[in-house]
């Protein structure tokens, strides 16, 4: 299997996983989806606002174009299904850049600064890795909130997309 194959099954596998956390999330309480808790990012809504944030951040970098957050997420966030359009419409675009890309694009590097400050440089295939890892460690901060609010969280992790994947 080769690089392009591997980052297309991981953006369809984070597409995949999204879609079972946001619905998992939306039939929650609406209040339980936005209760504060003890948590870096507030809530659960928060916290998925900004995975968001951070993919729209590097398709801008990928498009080697300029965006206009000033921090790793805003200060507020939308309502959940508009957060989810929002979000499925970026999981499309991950999908559909990672199959445009050549073997040899996958290589190139893309330069960068961070919203924090300073410069990054990553290959394009980091780049999708890091999306696809940052969004499956902010979901793990979802479902640990969605045990707080006694419901549990769908079993998103790799292997369980690849079993379904299969059985499909």
């Amino acid at each position: 299997m080769d690089i392009k194959e591997k980052l297309l099954t991981l953006t369809q596998y984070k597409k995949w996983a999204n879609e079972i956390t946001f619905s998992s999330v939306n039939d929650l309480p609406d209040e339980e989806a936005v209760k504060q808790r003890t948590t870096r990012f507030g809530n659960m809504v928060h916290t998925l606002n900004h995975v968001y944030v951070i993919d729209d951040i590097f398709k801008c970098h990928l498009l080697c174009r300029s965006h206009s957050y000033e921090s790793r997420n805003t200060d507020t966030h939308p309502p959940l299904t508009e957060l989810w359009d929002k979000q499925k419409e970026m999981d499309t675009w991950y999908v559909d850049y990672t199959q445009s890309l050549s073997e040899d694009q996958f290589s190139e590097i893309v330069d960068f600064e961070f919203v924090g400050g300073g410069n990054g440089s990553m290959s394009r295939a980091d780049i999708i890795l890091h999306i696809v890892n940052h969004g499956t460690y902010h979901r793990g901060f979802v479902g640990d909130m969605m045990y707080q609010a006694s419901a549990t969280p769908p079993a998103n992790d790799l292997p369980v997309y690849l079993r379904e994947l299969k059985n499909a």
